[in-house]
C-alpha cells in the first residue's frame, strides 16, 4: 500500500483549488458583513450530547464519534455548523433581539453526499435568530442568492420546500418514531410507493403554479394552508432576473432538524444542490432557549469547481543578493501588492514553476522591474 494514499473522498486541496476557495470565502463572508452578520468560529470537537442536542437520526449518522482521552467521554467531530451556532446564540451570545451570525469551517461526514463529493465539505453559511415572521426566511434566501452571485453564479435556480406539510399530514397517521422516519425518507426519495397515505407529496413538484394543484389535492387542514401561503409569499418575494423558483412538497430538509421553510439553490452545471437551508426554530430548544431561526450553508469546495477560475496573479523574480536598496526595493514592490519571489541560488533549471512573469534587475545603479 502507498503510504501517501488518502481515505476515500478524502483529498489535499492544491494551490489553484486553494486560490479559487479563499477568493471566495473572502468574497462571501465580505458580503455576510455588509449585511450585518458577524462571524464565529464554533470548535471542530464538541462532547456528542451538545453536538448533535436538537438534531435528527440523520446528523448522528454523518457525525464521526470518539472517547475523550481527558473525560472517558464520548465526542464528536462536527458534521454541520448549524447546531454550534445555534448553541452559541443560545447560551454565549444570550441576546434578546435579532442575531445574524455567519461561520466559515471544515466539517467531516462518515459517508459522502454524492459518489462525486467530498467527506470533507469546506461549509460557509449564516443563520438568523430571533424573528419568526417570514421577512427572516426572505433576507436569508436573498442572501443566499447574492452569495451565488458574488461567486459568479450568474443564473441560480431556487427549490422551496416546507417540511411542516409532511408534519401535518404525517401526524394524523399516528405512526410511531421508525415508521414516521421511513416515512420521512421515501417522501423525501419520491418513493410513492413507500410514502403509502402521504404519496401525494411526492408528485407535487414543479413551478409556482403547483401550489394551486396542491390546494386542490392536499387536506385542509390550517396548518398546510397557512405552510402554502408561506411557500407562495416567499416564491413571490425572492423572484427576480436571473433566479428561477420552483416548489417541491416533497423537499423535507438536509438533516431532517428542519422545522418550516426549506431552501435549495442550483446552478447550469450542477446535479447537486450548491446551496442549501430551511427553519430550524426547534433546534435552539435543546439548549434550554428556543428562539426562531433560519439559515442556509454551502460548500466552498464544490462552489469553486463550478464558479469562473482565477488566473494566477503574475510576479515578479528578484535575485538572491545582500543588497540593502534591493531589500528595500523587494519591501516597496510588497507593500504596494506585488508578489515578489526570490530566486534561491541552484535552481535556474526551474523558475518557470514560480510563476514569474516579470523580473527585478539593477540598471543605472536603481533596481527596475523589467
Amino acid at each position: 500500500m502507498r503510504r501517501w494514499l488518502l481515505p476515500e473522498h478524502i483529498e489535499d486541496v492544491l494551490p489553484a483549488e486553494a486560490r479559487a476557495i479563499e477568493r471566495l470565502r473572502r468574497a462571501i463572508l465580505d458580503l455576510f458583513e455588509r449585511h450585518g452578520f458577524e462571524l464565529v468560529a464554533p470548535p471542530m470537537l464538541e462532547y456528542v450530547e451538545s453536538l448533535l442536542s436538537g438534531t435528527g437520526k440523520d446528523l448522528d449518522l454523518a457525525t464521526f464519534k470518539l472517547v475523550d482521552r481527558l473525560s472517558g467521554r464520548m465526542m464528536g467531530v462536527r458534521a454541520d455548523h448549524t447546531p454550534q451556532v445555534a448553541r452559541i446564540d443560545a447560551h454565549l451570545l444570550n441576546r434578546q433581539g435579532v442575531a445574524r451570525l455567519c461561520y466559515c469551517g471544515s466539517v467531516l461526514h462518515t459517508v459522502p453526499a454524492g459518489i462525486t463529493r467530498t467527506r470533507e465539505p469546506l461549509q460557509i453559511g449564516a443563520e438568523l435568530y430571533g424573528h419568526a415572521g417570514l421577512e427572516a426566511d426572505t433576507e436569508i434566501v436573498r442572501l443566499m442568492i447574492d452569495s451565488l452571485k458574488a461567486a459568479g453564479i450568474g443564473s441560480v435556480h431556487v427549490d422551496l420546500g416546507n417540511p411542516a406539510i409532511y408534519r401535518a399530514m404525517a401526524a394524523d397517521l399516528g405512526v410511531d418514531a421508525e415508521t414516521n422516519e421511513a416515512l420521512f425518507h421515501a417522501v423525501q426519495q419520491k418513493n410513492a410507493v413507500d410514502a403509502k397515505q402521504l404519496a401525494v407529496l411526492t408528485g407535487l413538484h414543479g413551478g409556482i403554479d403547483t401550489l394551486e394543484r396542491a390546494r386542490r389535492e392536499l387536506p385542509a387542514k390550517p396548518a398546510i394552508t397557512q405552510a402554502l401561503a408561506q411557500l407562495e409569499r416567499l416564491a413571490r418575494s425572492v423572484q427576480g432576473p436571473g433566479v428561477e423558483i420552483s416548489v417541491d412538497l416533497s423537499e423535507l430538509g438536509g438533516f431532517n432538524y428542519e422545522s418550516g421553510l426549506v431552501f435549495a439553490a442550483f446552478a447550469p452545471g450542477s446535479p447537486d444542490a450548491l446551496a442549501r437551508g430551511g427553519r430550524y426554530d426547534e433546534v435552539g430548544a435543546s439548549f434550554g432557549r428556543a428562539r426562531p431561526a433560519t439559515g442556509f450553508t454551502l460548500d466552498l469546495r464544490q462552489l469553486a469547481a463550478l464558479a469562473p477560475g482565477s488566473a494566477r496573479r503574475g510576479a515578479i523574480l528578484a535575485p538572491c543578493e545582500d543588497d540593502n536598496a534591493l531589500r528595500a526595493e523587494i519591501e516597496r514592490l510588497r507593500s504596494a501588492g506585488e508578489i515578489v519571489v526570490v530566486d534561491l541560488p541552484g535552481h535556474t533549471d526551474s523558475t518557470d514553476e514560480l510563476g514569474c512573469d516579470r523580473k527585478l534587475e539593477k540598471k543605472d545603479g536603481k533596481w527596475r522591474v523589467t
